[in-house]
Parts: C-alpha cells; sequence; structure tokens
C-alpha cells in the first residue's frame, strides 16, 4: 500500500471552508503519480515511447468533509491487473478517519488514443 501525504491549503476549499468536492480527485491523482513514480514506472519515458495512462472510470464515496488545513492521508492499493486495465481503490483518511474513497480504473492507450495491453514490465512492477 502506498502512502501520500496531503495538506488542505485555502485554495482547495469552497467558500464555507470545506474541500471542493473535485479537489478529492486532484488529491488522488496526487498519490496515483506519486505511487507509480516510486514503482520505477517513468511516466516521461513511457509517453516518449508513444503510451499514456489514462483514467476510464472513477467511482467515489464522499463520507465527510476536510476542511482548510487539515492534514489528510491518500492510501493507494492494487485491486486487480488485468491484461488492459488497472484497478486501484484509494482512500482518503484524516486520521483514522476515512472521509473519501475512491476505485479508480485506468487503461494504457497510445498517443492516438486508442487502448493496447500493458507492458509486461508495467506488468511486473504491479
Amino acid at each position: 500500500m502506498h502512502r501520500f501525504p496531503i495538506r488542505v491549503y485555502y485554495e482547495d476549499t469552497d467558500m464555507g471552508g470545506v474541500v471542493y468536492y473535485a479537489n478529492y480527485l486532484r488529491f488522488i491523482e496526487r498519490a496515483r503519480s506519486d505511487w507509480v513514480r516510486n514503482l520505477g514506472n517513468d511516466q516521461n519515458a513511457m509517453r516518449q515511447a508513444g503510451l499514456i495512462w489514462v483514467v476510464q472510470r472513477v467511482e467515489a464515496d464522499y463520507r465527510a468533509p476536510a476542511r482548510f488545513d487539515d492534514e489528510l492521508m491518500v492510501e493507494t492499493e492494487v485491486l486487480k491487473v488485468t491484461p488492459a486495465r488497472l484497478i486501484m481503490g484509494q482512500r482518503v483518511l484524516r486520521g483514522e478517519a476515512e472521509i473519501f474513497c475512491a476505485k479508480v480504473t485506468v487503461a494504457c492507450v497510445t498517443g492516438e488514443g486508442r487502448p493496447v495491453r500493458l507492458p509486461a514490465e508495467i506488468r511486473a512492477l504491479l
């Protein structure tokens, strides 16, 4: 499991001081990018080879609000790897409390947007 800390800044909140709902997607995206980097997957090299990761599907549940200056933790874990997709579970925690969770499906596509199988070296990392 990968863990990625996030601090809530004023820019992340709405007029009420609560994290704007779409910003949770930004938080989990940062965590996934950090996780992929820590695995040793060079996304720049992938892109130069004509392959990119794309989010195909997100199922999200908002459990409780985060607020300005909260310290959060994003946890990412692999749920399933298929030849063409990677499915991950991601949770945003404040302390021990889960405040947001998502099931995210990503796929690998060419620069033209055509789906391709996950490269063997990437499947091996997972």
